[in-house]
């Protein structure tokens, strides 16, 4: 099974999803392939994909479960949540040029977790064949939570909740701080996980 993950953000990303259709359309993805997709705000009428909206935190996990790959936004928050299952992911930029997002911080995500060996990087949305192909062999690198990323996360909500006002400059010098971080892209990286990961949770709550 592949699971395609769009995340729960407000932009759509009708790309990724009309380059599996293209794929299956060329009969490089087989129509027998079960395809389930999260397509959160974005709206696309597929007879191959089981499309849904938003999913109950658990339906959401017993689908990653049960994927042989994950096909996802390049979202700290659901990269991590793959990872930690040992999923085989290929992730996607949202990019702003298509107003898929605000910015393109997902292409430095995507590099950052491509060099370490977690995930396949999907550039050219024409070549998702030869990633999947790629995907059949790739054996990811073994995911190491960091400890004080678990203690951060666990404090977030409550950082958010006494100082909602703080923008990401103000997280991004408190975890600093609190982590003893130097580097500005494990860095950015920290923050952008912990603030991602609070939304998503979030967000999956009140629509659970």
């Amino acid at each position: 099974m592949i699971f395609v993950i769009l995340g729960t953000q407000d932009k759509k990303f009708p790309r990724l999803l009309e380059a599996v259709q293209k794929k299956i359309d060329e009969g490089k993805i087989s129509k027998k392939e079960e395809i389930i997709v999260q397509a959160g705000s974005t709206k696309f009428q597929s007879k191959d994909m089981k499309i849904v909206d938003y999913m109950p935190v658990k339906t959401f996990e017993e689908c990653i479960d049960k994927a042989d790959i994950v096909i996802c936004h390049a979202g700290v928050g659901t990269i991590l949540t793959a990872l930690k299952k040992e999923k085989k992911i290929i992730a996607a930029a949202r990019l702003k040029e298509y107003g898929e997002h605000v910015n393109d911080h997902q292409l430095q995500i995507l590099d950052n977790f491509t060099k370490k060996g977690y995930i396949l990087a999907l550039e050219d949305f024409d070549k998702l064949d030869i990633i999947l192909k790629q995907a059949k062999n790739f054996q990811p690198a073994k995911f190491k939570s960091n400890k004080k990323y678990f203690l951060l996360s666990k404090s977030f909500p409550f950082i958010i909740k006494k100082a909602p006002c703080w923008n990401f400059v103000h997280l991004y010098y408190i975890i600093m701080m609190v982590s003893g971080l130097k580097d500005p892209t494990m860095m950015h990286l920290y923050t952008l996980a912990l603030l991602y990961t609070y939304l998503e949770i979030m967000s999956r709550r009140f629509l659970s």
